[in-house]
């Protein structure tokens, strides 16, 4: 399956997820694809592993936390989502060493909340892990506070232009 990237979203500096500069981190980039939906592109290393060869699923429960409280962004470039809650099912083990994708998306917009669901998935194109989720609307400032100090939201320089997954149809 292509997806075709729209545009690019932003990353930060020390975010666990798409951190550029957490060396721990998964550095995962993420993108607005055609169909009203995120996807992340991530590589786990041995630094994310349970077992061996295969990802922690609480780091895998904070990627898809991330890519689906990103997807408000489509709808609302200024709001943020603050997790109120999770729910994921783990269906395959997640392997390490591989590019992986992510989707997200919103499934409900209210005024102050927001639900979302998306899955992780294989090389193949399977999916892995699906997750369900329910944020609350707030801007960075209210998150963050007024001084982020160095923690500047910035967009790298990528020129991807599709994510494919699996065998192009």
């Amino acid at each position: 399956m292509k997806y075709d990237v729209l545009d690019r979203q932003y990353v930060s500096q020390h975010c666990f997820v798409c951190g550029t500069k957490n060396v721990a981190g998964l550095q995962a980039k993420f993108y607005h694809v055609s169909d009203r939906e995120i996807i992340g592109v991530f590589t786990g290393r041995a630094d994310h592993a349970s077992y061996p060869h295969r990802m922690h699923g609480g780091v895998i429960a904070a990627l898809l936390d991330e890519t689906i409280g990103r997807a408000i962004l489509l709808y609302e470039p200024d709001v943020f989502g603050v997790t109120v809650e999770l729910n994921l099912q783990y269906k395959k083990p997640v392997p390490l060493g591989e590019e992986l994708v992510v989707k997200g998306r919103v499934d409900t917009n209210r005024s102050r909340m927001f639900t979302g669901s998306g899955e992780v998935l294989l090389p193949d194109g399977e999916v892995a892990v699906t997750a369900t989720a329910k944020y609350m609307k707030m801007p960075l400032e209210k998150i963050a506070g007024e001084d982020m100090g160095d923690e500047k939201l910035y967009y790298e320089n990528d020129c991807r232009t599709e994510v494919v997954i699996g065998e192009d149809e």
